[in-house]
């Protein structure tokens, strides 16, 4: 094992974020990175890929989106769980097996059918963000974890801002090359996680057995929330999933009729919000936790969030491109703010042996918004286009509501 390998950060105030990149957080900002590139190249391609199989091209996203989250959902906790007593890696490597056999699918596509198994495989193995959050608490002390999911956001921004642009022009070419693009991208990660990442949980901090029964989502999820604050920090993270769900899912299919838009404008609009993303969670975001901490971070994004959501429908009324760039720039900034926050709260909350199911408990929360989130923006856009955000704006108040009752107390 190299030095490099061996890095425990345990002193991450005296280190700087090109430090952090040479150890173990590096290696793992590198599988974040190719994670992002490879999920979101699809995204400017969905709506287009399911226009010849239905007539209901907003609730046929949406329920596409619903049955990866419900997979999600089942799985995220045996997942956590697993991770708890087998290790982080082994699920890492899982996910994105499952993720590469998943965009295959879709790749190949020709029926509806095929584009479902595929996000039903993806789903049920979609691990890799609880294991990349409790792996990153294993190795990094409790004050300093925000500023480490900050840096990782913004690394995900980066894949983010470049995924959705290739994507796009990859999807002028042909439809199907943006998704076995990412299939392809999926077996790299497995790769390099494979070759690179080393096993950040020790055996003696592991989970001791490993109950068949705590692996029903509902009964983890009721055990993870037996605190005040962990209640409080779950419902808050549920109410921006919900509106963040509402707005990502339907916007695709928003800016096709608003603006006419096709793959490459889509792709385009994305690349904006990554580098938002970037600035919000790479710079932004560190800059304020040390100063105001992270609950009132958190606060701050969840604002600008509802702003950002309320305004999107302003665009049927001013079909701008540069007035969508402004309004996706809110709602992205608060993306950028409020996520490394919550994710800091959330993980200095949880016991040390019992990160990877508290992870996996708040994915498949979120994972609940997520299902709901698609489909309720589906309804909503069948009655006026506008009421899909209307709606996540109140989501996310309410959301801020929920998260002002907290006190700077564990539970």
């Amino acid at each position: 094992m190299s030095p490099v390998q061996e890095l425990h950060v345990s002193n991450l105030s005296a280190l700087s974020y090109p430090h952090l990149l040479r150890g173990r957080i590096g290696v793992i900002a590198v599988s974040v990175f190719l994670n992002f590139v490879g999920f979101t190249l699809v995204i400017p391609v969905m709506p287009f890929l399911l226009v010849g199989h239905t007539r209901h091209l907003a609730f046929a996203v949406g329920a596409i989106v619903s049955v990866y989250a419900l997979c999600e959902f089942i799985a995220a906790p045996i997942l956590g769980a697993c991770s708890d007593r087998y290790g982080r890696r082994p699920v890492l490597l899982l996910s994105l097996l499952g993720s590469a056999v998943g965009y295959a699918l879709i790749g190949i596509g020709g029926s509806l059918w095929m584009i479902v198994a595929g996000r039903v495989i993806d789903g049920l193995t979609a691990g890799s963000i609880s294991a990349l959050f409790a792996y990153v608490a294993d190795v990094v002390e409790p004050q300093q974890r925000s500023r480490v999911y900050g840096l990782l956001g913004a690394v995900g921004g980066l894949g983010f801002m470049l995924g959705p642009a290739i994507g796009g022009v990859l999807g002028e070419v042909s439809l199907s090359c943006p998704v076995f693009v990412a299939a392809a991208l999926s077996l790299a990660n497995l790769y390099w996680v494979h070759r690179a990442v080393v096993e950040s949980l020790p055996h003696e901090r592991r989970s001791a057995r490993f109950h068949w029964r705590g692996l029903n989502p509902l009964r983890q999820l009721r055990s993870a929330l037996t605190g005040r604050h962990l209640r409080i920090l779950f419902a808050a993270a549920f109410g921006f999933c919900l509106a963040a769900a509402m707005w990502q899912s339907n916007l695709p299919v928003f800016l096709k009729q608003a603006l006419g838009s096709g793959p490459l404008q889509i792709g385009l609009l994305l690349l904006v919000v990554g580098a938002l993303d970037i600035i919000g969670q790479g710079v932004l975001a560190g800059w304020l936790l040390g100063r105001y901490g992270e609950r009132r971070v958190a606060g701050a994004g969840l604002l600008l969030n509802a702003l950002g959501c309320a305004l999107t429908a302003s665009v049927l009324m001013i079909p701008s491109w540069w007035w969508l760039a402004l309004v996706v720039a809110a709602f992205t900034l608060g993306d950028g703010l409020f996520q490394p926050s919550i994710g800091g709260l959330i993980a200095n909350a949880a016991p040390d042996d019992m990160q990877g199911s508290i992870q996996g408990a708040n994915q498949s929360q979120q994972a609940v918004a997520r299902m709901i989130g698609p489909l309720l923006a589906a309804g909503l856009f069948g009655w006026h286009p506008a009421l899909p955000y209307a709606g996540g704006a109140l989501a996310l108040l309410a959301a801020l509501a929920v998260l002002l009752g907290l006190r700077n107390r564990r539970a």
